[in-house]
């Protein structure tokens, strides 16, 4: 019997020399588009630095995800990526080279110090984006055993004072043990998220800003300055607080105890130009822009007075915004209206004040989030509603903010950016950003004993010599 067995050949294609120049274009046209990256970095870096967000936005952040319409998170690790590589000059010429790319520059810079740099460079050129990813976990590992020691130190010097300045302000000055600390920071950190960044609209409350606070902690700062991580950390404790109290801290006091009430004139509503008291319970005075905007959404009580300063006649307290109305407002709105914010927490702003003759209706009201409240009000934003309906904001110098910007034209991107080296004298091909890993297994245990300054000492404290490196280790 003869049996015949058909036995398949590889399959080689014809067009596997195309299929070779096509890999090579793509990793080409990569190592421009790292190289292009670094420049992009170096601008965010620069804008950042020189505050050209600053028209509104709360951040470099914020202005990148409306500008140039990124996804926050995104624009927030551009911007991390950008701040870090200005103290990492030879991780940034390395980029700027194309030798390494965007993805391992991401994952170093989160460890990378100016003293621990060319190391780290050394790893990125080396291995695999995989490889520095697995490199950066170990080596945060090692940074958080020593923290951790550092941090056994300090639990009897905690300590907490509060007192007030000549000037009225309130000074806080502490040490805090680790657990209450951490406590307060998270706390913070919530408070600050609700009342400064984006989240996801799930629910209206969790989003940063809480209703009316005492401004007065921000009255000093510069009109066309935005709040510091430490104004945005002052505001998040007072939100911390006045939320405390209206959980009932103190459930047996009346709840007017823990009231702001302003005292303002009535033509200071109007125009605030005009001259008249505008000051807190205690007489601290407030600015006339800061009470137009407290006005505009809060409890209101009309009191008559006569020549003498008698109170003659005194309202009933009643909501600016009536509580429907507030409802239908933020089901219209739907957060922040204000171009690039999308806050879910808001405040109902009158686009011309009560105090000026404008009605309390839902074509005259908008929602706008504390940070944009108070630019409207007091930093010379302005905005009104045209009779279609839609909205426009101006920046002080009469600038209208688009909703969404103009997109920028680019003739042919990869022949500009192939130029663009040219003349930067970068050669750029195929193999520029290839690492010399040889293909061998990784041994993070060992490269973060050889290459983290604090290794040694920390290994030597781990409870058993031969303990295994977990590489799942969360970064």
């Amino acid at each position: 019997m003869e049996i015949e067995v058909e036995m398949d050949s590889p399959v080689i294609s014809e067009g596997t020399p195309d299929l070779d120049r096509l890999g090579d274009e793509i990793a080409e046209l990569s190592a421009h588009l790292d190289a292009a990256t670094a420049r992009l970095l170096d601008l965010i870096r620069e804008f950042d630095a020189r505050g050209g967000w600053n028209t509104g936005f709360k951040s470099c952040a914020h202005w990148l995800a409306w500008r140039v319409g990124l996804q926050l998170g995104v624009a927030r690790e551009w911007t991390r990526v950008a701040r870090a590589l200005g103290t990492l000059p030879r991780l940034a010429q390395a980029l700027a080279r194309a030798e390494i790319s965007y993805s391992k520059i991401r994952a170093v810079t989160r460890v990378a110090t100016p003293e621990t740099e060319e190391r780290l460079l050394a790893v990125a050129r080396a291995g695999t984006a995989t490889h520095v990813e697995r490199i950066v976990r170990g080596w945060r590992r090692v940074d958080r055993h020593a923290e951790a020691q550092e941090a056994a130190k300090q639990h009897a010097s905690r300590a907490f004072h509060v007192y007030q300045d000549e000037d009225g302000m309130w000074l806080l000055r502490g040490r805090l043990a680790p657990e209450v600390g951490a406590l307060l920071t998270q706390a913070l950190t919530a408070a600050r998220e609700r009342l400064y960044e984006e989240r996801p609209k799930v629910t209206a409350p969790p989003n940063l800003a809480d209703d009316v606070l005492d401004d007065s902690a921000t009255d000093a700062i510069p009109a066309d300055d935005l709040p510091t991580m430490a104004q945005e950390q002052a505001d998040a404790l007072a939100l911390l607080a006045e939320t405390a109290l209206h959980h009932g801290i103190d459930p047996g006091a009346p709840a007017e105890r823990y009231q702001v009430v302003v005292h303002v004139e009535s033509p200071v509503l109007a125009d605030a130009a005009q001259p008249g008291q505008s000051v807190l319970d205690d007489g601290a005075r407030v600015p006339a822009g800061t009470s137009q905007r407290l006005a505009c959404d809060s409890s209101r009580v009309v009191m008559q007075h006569d020549p003498d300063g008698r109170v003659v006649e005194v309202g009933a307290r009643t909501r600016t915004i009536p509580p429907a109305l507030r409802r239908a407002l933020l089901h219209r709105d739907r957060g922040c209206r204000f171009p690039g914010c999308e806050t879910g927490f808001v405040q109902g702003h009158h686009i011309i004040h009560w105090a000026q003759g404008g009605p309390t209706t839902l074509s005259n009201l908008t929602a706008l989030c504390r940070r944009h409240h108070r630019a409207v009000h007091e930093e010379g934003y302005r905005v009104e509603r045209h009779p279609d309906g839609e909205l426009e904001f101006r920046r002080p110098d009469g600038e209208v903010l688009p909703e969404v910007p103009v997109p920028a034209t680019v003739p042919d991107p990869v022949q500009a950016l192939r130029a663009r080296h040219e003349v930067q004298g970068l050669r750029l091909h195929a193999r520029t950003a290839i690492p010399v890993w040889l293909g061998d297994r990784l041994d993070v245990g060992w490269a973060i004993d050889v290459l983290h300054p604090l290794a040694q000492a920390s290994r030597c404290q781990d409870p058993p010599a031969s303990e295994p490196w977990d590489e799942s280790d969360d970064v």
